[in-house]
């Protein structure tokens, strides 16, 4: 039997972003299931939207290597492997380890504290256990670490990346609410150490992250 996603609402203005935003939320959440198919009708009801929106934002999940259309049938949730989430996350270091040591030794502290805000809202959403809400500020604080280079494409690379390291694996249980905590703990302590330019533990903050990722 096809696994039930609970029904909400989507409001009417921007309702392909809206669905987007809610499907990625349900991919985090496990409330999509891989290797199930979901038919664009059936979760247009459970929105509240017509299938139109719904098949727009799902091929925008299939370009993100979220979903595969299936024609005539709807879309099914691939299935991701340990190994794959363990290539993402070298990948990610290759890219964000070099960037964070150079932006360790050139941002001045005040900048690294204007940040805070960006790692309080990961803890919030650590502390409530709330997944996708952690999985949203958890890449808005990247983001905001990567927007200081001043190059969007990198940012825009590394965003992609780190969305795609949040979806979960098949048949691994949820994420606890102490796990999110102590992974939004390791963002104070990198702010910490940027702050403080001690580039040696910035690296391994860093390469711990993405191992523990």
């Amino acid at each position: 039997m096809r696994p039930a996603i609970p029904a909400q609402k989507v409001l009417r203005h921007s309702v392909r972003g809206q669905v987007l935003d809610a499907l990625r939320a349900a991919l985090v959440d496990g409330e999509l299931v891989p290797g199930e198919i979901y038919s664009g009708p059936a979760l247009g009801e459970r929105f509240g939207v017509s299938a139109t929106p719904v098949r727009e934002a799902m091929q925008q999940l299939a370009l993100e290597g979220a979903v595969e259309c299936l024609p005539n049938r709807g879309f099914r949730v691939l299935t991701r492997t340990a190994r794959s989430l363990a290539e993402l996350a070298e990948v990610r270091a290759l890219i964000e380890v070099p960037v964070m040591l150079r932006l360790a030794r050139s941002v001045p502290a005040a900048t690294w504290e204007g940040l805070r805000p960006a790692a309080l809202a990961t803890a919030e959403a650590a502390a409530a256990g709330d997944l996708p809400a952690y999985a949203e500020a958890d890449r808005a604080f990247h983001r905001a670490v990567l927007s200081l280079t001043d190059n969007g494409q990198l940012v825009q690379v590394a965003e992609e990346l780190h969305r795609r390291a949040q979806w979960p694996l098949p048949g691994v249980p949820r994420v606890r609410c102490a796990d999110l905590v102590a992974d939004a703990a390791e963002h104070w302590a990198l702010l910490e150490a940027l702050i403080a330019q001690d580039l040696p533990v910035v690296e391994s903050l860093v390469r711990e992250h993405f191992a523990g990722a």
